[in-house]
Order: C-alpha cells, then sequence, then structure tokens
C-alpha cells in the first residue's frame, strides 16, 4: 500500500509486550514503568489477524519487538504462526539477548528469517549500567547461539550515548571483523528517557571506525528491511551500518508502521496519536480492520519532527515498540 506521499509501507514492527528484563537508561526511567495488564495486550489471536490484514494491504515483513519480546510465553509459537501467513515473506526478531540462547535452535527450526541483539558495549560494568543490571556474556552468548544455529541473518544494533562511548564503538565494531554479522550504529533519537542523552552523530562514529580500522566503503546491497546504510571495512567478513534518524533524515523512504503491544496502529515512532484496533477486533469481519489500518498508514507524516523537543515524542521506547 502506498502512502499519502507515495511511499510503500510493506514493514511493520509487531509490539508483542510492553515487559522487559533489562531497563536501559535510554529506554525507560530507572524506576521502570507500570506495566499494561495482561487484558490489555493484544492476544495473539488478534495479532495473528491484525498480520493477516497487513498482508493483505501489501505488508510482507514483520518484525517481533516489545519491550522484550522472549519475556512472553508463547513467542517462539507465535513466530511459527507468522511465518504461515500467505504473503508474508520475512519475519525477524529483535532482543537484548539475555533469552536468546535458550530459544535460538527453536528459532531457526521455524523459520525465523533474521535476528537482531542489541548491545552498546562489551565492557561488563558499562553494560550493567547502561541496561541498569544487565549481564553482557548473555549478549555474547546469544551471538554464538543464534551463529551456531545458523539463524540467517544477526545483526547487532548499538546506540552511543556520547563522546565517551569511542572505546565501546570499536570494541562493538570489532565483533564485525572475524564473524558474518552485521554491525548497525543507532543515533539516539529524542524520544522517552531518550532526551537525557546528547546522543553522537554517525558522521563522528564512522571517523572513528575508520581510524581504526580504515576505509568505510557504501555497498550497493542492503542487509535489511530498514533504512540502514551498509558498508565494507577491509578484512572484515560482517558488514558496518548506519541509522541515522537524527542527522541524515530517511523519512522520504521510510516503509513501516508499528503496532503497539495494546493494539495501536502509529505510522511514526515519533507520531503522538495513533488508530486503535480496539473496536475493529470487537468486530466479526475484517472490514473495519481494513479501514482502520489504512487509515493509520494515511496519517503517516512527511516526516519525523526530532528538531522540536515539545513535539517529539515522550512515552518510552518500551510502550512504542521502537
Amino acid at each position: 500500500m502506498l502512502d499519502r506521499f507515495e511511499r510503500e509501507i510493506n514493514y511493520a514492527r509487531i509490539s508483542i509486550t510492553d515487559r522487559c528484563n533489562l531497563r536501559c537508561v535510554y529506554c525507560m526511567p530507572e524506576s521502570g514503568v507500570r506495566p499494561l495488564r495482561h487484558a490489555d495486550i493484544l492476544s495473539y489471536e488478534n495479532i495473528l489477524r491484525i498480520c493477516e490484514v497487513f498482508s493483505a494491504l501489501g505488508i510482507n515483513k514483520l518484525k517481533i519487538t516489545g519491550g522484550e519480546p522472549l519475556v512472553r510465553k508463547g513467542a517462539v509459537d507465535l513466530i511459527a504462526c507468522l511465518k504461515q501467513i500467505d504473503g508474508i515473506s520475512c519475519v525477524t526478531l529483535t532482543t537484548n539477548g539475555h533469552l536468546l540462547a535458550e530459544h535460538a535452535q527453536k528459532l531457526k527450526e521455524i523459520g525465523l528469517d533474521g535476528v537482531n541483539i542489541s548491545l552498546n558495549t562489551l565492557e561488563p560494568s558499562v553494560y550493567s549500567n547502561v541496561t541498569r543490571g544487565g549481564d553482557v556474556n548473555k549478549a555474547l552468548a546469544a551471538i554464538d547461539a543464534a551463529i551456531d544455529a545458523g539463524i540467517p541473518s544477526i545483526k547487532l544494533n548499538c546506540v552511543p550515548l556520547g563522546a565517551e562511548s569511542r572505546r565501546d564503538v570499536l570494541q562493538v565494531a570489532a565483533l564485525a571483523r572475524n564473524r558474518v554479522i552485521h554491525v548497525r550504529f543507532i543515533e539516539m533519537m529524542p524520544i522517552g528517557a531518550g532526551f537525557a542523552f546528547t546522543g553522537l552523530s554517525n558522521g563522528m562514529v564512522c571517523e572513528w571506525i575508520e581510524r581504526e580500522y580504515g576505509k568505510w566503503t557504501p555497498t550497493e546491497k542492503s542487509y535489511g528491511n530498514g533504512p540502514a546504510k551498509y558498508g565494507a571495512l577491509p578484512d572484515f567478513r560482517g558488514k558496518i551500518g548506519f541509522i541515522s534518524a537524527t542527522s541524515d533524515c530517511f523519512c522520504e523512504r521510510c516503509n513501516r508502521v508499528r503496532l503497539t503491544s495494546n493494539g495501536f496502529v502509529r505510522a511514526c515512532l515519533n507520531q503522538t496519536d495513533g488508530v486503535s484496533l480496539l473496536p475493529a477486533l470487537s468486530e466479526a469481519d475484517d472490514d473495519k480492520l481494513f479501514y482502520d489500518i489504512r487509515t493509520a498508514i494515511l496519517k503517516k507524516p512527511e516526516r519525523h519532527n526530532f528538531s522540536s523537543r515539545e513535539e517529539s515524542v515522550k512515552d518510552v521506547m518500551s510502550k512504542i515498540g521502537g
């Protein structure tokens, strides 16, 4: 389906829970957030129903997110069912990795097309501080488990927190030297707890990487469904990618919508409203569901407005499925 600006919308991020087993400093406050009631979270049956309508509207790629999606019981079975929907060609997963190792083989067997693992540093103390209690060894074990299981596309997502992140950036980037995994650096966005950080432009990150590892050469091939720009480094088996939402706005080619865990379709991460699908889900046929999803897509703005802090989204990322 095309939106008002002739962009093809073929990718949906599906948040299946607002709960997480970590408390990352740029994602939620230290005290956490009040979780939604179980009754207010979309059932798996309703998620499947929505995704069937997504498919009928031309959305063929799905990303399963949270919170942390693997904390929800039955997440792997849901992914297996999503893989069976006619028209869905790609289902991937974003995770912090703490529960991935135990599920990696099963995810490979059901046909998961790829996994993104969040990893901002290799230093145990820094990782624990950023995640407020996380264990970097679990994230590293998740990478090894995904490789051993043969999951076809493995990416690492790194969000540099500022100028003090140089060592972390270089260490995370180096994971792609001897492994066929792709490391993506994501600029901090002024959303939720991200307001507290100035972040770092990917231009600076690229300079650090080139000084240490050699020239970054852009590739023509895309290694994902989103806006990352990928390139090669000398003697690196994996690629290095950059997602530069603030310094290099890519809104003109944005192809995604988001489904929150409580049933709202948001057509932009910076959109403060959305369309609730709950009334449509209460009806026996899918006519209103089609209409409401189309309405949400047609409300997609031309671009985000991160430059205006007053208009940026204040919700924590775990509630948006960011």
